[in-house]
């Protein structure tokens, strides 16, 4: 989303920041550089898939259904997200590393809950549908000529409008209103797929050789994790088998 360590929203020239960099050299650092952001990523979910097979195998995800751990487990993602957000230029690289790790790993906790409620087969399906979909998207953003800055503004009213909906509909509890939300939610993170990608491919000029590019790395790859996660996790309501 927009940010301050969006280039495409600073007015600033990144010409001025590769000069007398041969183009070869450009482009082999910015494959470098996209190659680094999509391996944190995938380890990410990687790991957020193990500890949440693990966790639901070990029996404890059932039975801390209903129980005020249940809501730790499922806030703390969201805080460590924040913390990595607002912290990131008093971290160092190493710190911000092992956040990210740190909520793959309670992300991985949070979501064994689907275990409980969706089929193994609905499961593997969905991860498969949306990691296709996921490729052709970030492929499509990081190679398009359209610049996508102006999404920004509609994706992230968006996203806040699907939190709305949800609160809303936690005391509604309507069949149809969640089915219409997880369909708008994968639409507005499969939007943000492509837009996150273009950012994150636009800030390699103006982080290439600075303290700040392994920051940026892990940061890019937390922004592309949320969208999977997200269109993942909307797809799986709208269409998933449950048990």
């Amino acid at each position: 989303m927009q940010n301050q360590y969006d280039p495409r929203t600073t007015g600033v020239n990144p010409a001025a920041t590769t000069v007398g960099v041969p183009r070869a050299a450009r482009d082999a650092g910015l494959r470098s550089y996209m190659l680094s952001v999509y391996n944190y990523m995938a380890s990410g979910i990687l790991l957020t898939g193990i500890v949440a097979l693990l966790f639901f195998n070990s029996g404890f995800a059932a039975q801390m259904v209903g129980t005020p751990l249940q809501w730790v487990i499922m806030l703390a993602p969201l805080g460590f997200v924040f913390a990595m957000s607002f912290g990131l230029n008093r971290m160092s690289t190493a710190t911000l590393q092992t956040m990210f790790w740190a909520f793959a790993t309670t992300m991985g906790l949070s979501m064994s809950s689907i275990f409980l409620v969706f089929t193994g087969i609905s499961i593997a399906q969905t991860f498969f549908a949306v990691a296709a979909a996921f490729m052709g998207l970030s492929l499509w953003g990081y190679t398009t000529k359209k610049d996508l800055s102006g999404w920004g503004t509609f994706l992230i009213m968006g996203v806040v409008g699907l939190l709305v909906a949800l609160l809303i509909n936690l005391f509604m509890q309507s069949a149809a209103m969640q089915m219409a939300i997880s369909a708008i939610g994968v639409l507005i993170f499969a939007a943000l797929t492509a837009y996150d990608t273009q950012r994150i491919k636009s800030m390699y000029a103006y982080v290439a050789g600075s303290d700040m590019m392994g920051k940026v790395v892990i940061m890019g790859a937390l922004s592309l994790y949320l969208d999977f996660i997200n269109m993942f996790m909307f797809l799986l309501n709208f269409l998933g088998n449950r048990e």
